[in-house]
């Protein structure tokens, strides 16, 4: 007789927090349509990881949004997109130039920076380009093993014209 009690007791105690009546579709929140009153996007940078930074000098920076995804998707009619999207704009040390990541890995990845002080801006930015807020992360590369931090990912050989058709040479 207490194995039934308990299981009712349980029970009344599960369903006494949820609510019995059903929900229509305008009610619940969906991919499907947009959202009234979107709360403001918000942008969480970390410091990059220690271990890479230290041991070869690559500043892995990650990063989440909140009210907000990075999509590629550009121009007018994406603005319009629900829940919010966009995209971030990456600058390094003041250069004049930047660029856009829509890739949404949750971290930025630098290499090839020289050893010393960096800061790098994050921004978010929609569709259209339009900053909706940032956040600059500094932080130093090490001087590793006296060299230069630039590393070749790939071996580079020459191209011999034959491998492309010319009669060159």
């Amino acid at each position: 007789m207490t194995t039934i009690a308990r299981a009712l007791a349980t029970a009344t105690f599960l369903l006494a927090g949820t609510s019995l009546h059903a929900q229509t579709p305008h009610e619940v929140a969906t991919q499907f349509l947009p959202i009234k009153n979107e709360p403001a996007p918000e942008l969480l940078v970390d410091q990059p990881l220690a271990e890479p930074l230290a041991t070869r000098g690559v500043a892995i920076i990650p990063y989440r949004t909140e009210n907000f995804r990075i999509l590629p998707i550009f121009g007018a009619s994406a603005t319009d997109v629900s829940p919010r999207a966009g995209h971030l704009h990456v600058s390094i040390d003041d250069l004049p130039w930047r660029w856009a990541d829509a890739g949404g890995t949750g971290a930025i990845v630098l290499t090839g920076l020289q050893p010393g002080e960096h800061k790098v801006l994050i921004e978010l930015a929609t569709p259209v380009h339009e900053v909706l807020g940032g956040k600059l992360v500094k932080f130093t590369v090490p001087s590793i093993g006296g060299a230069q931090n630039l590393k070749v990912c790939f071996p580079i050989s020459p191209i011999s014209p034959k491998h492309h058709g010319s009669e060159l040479g």
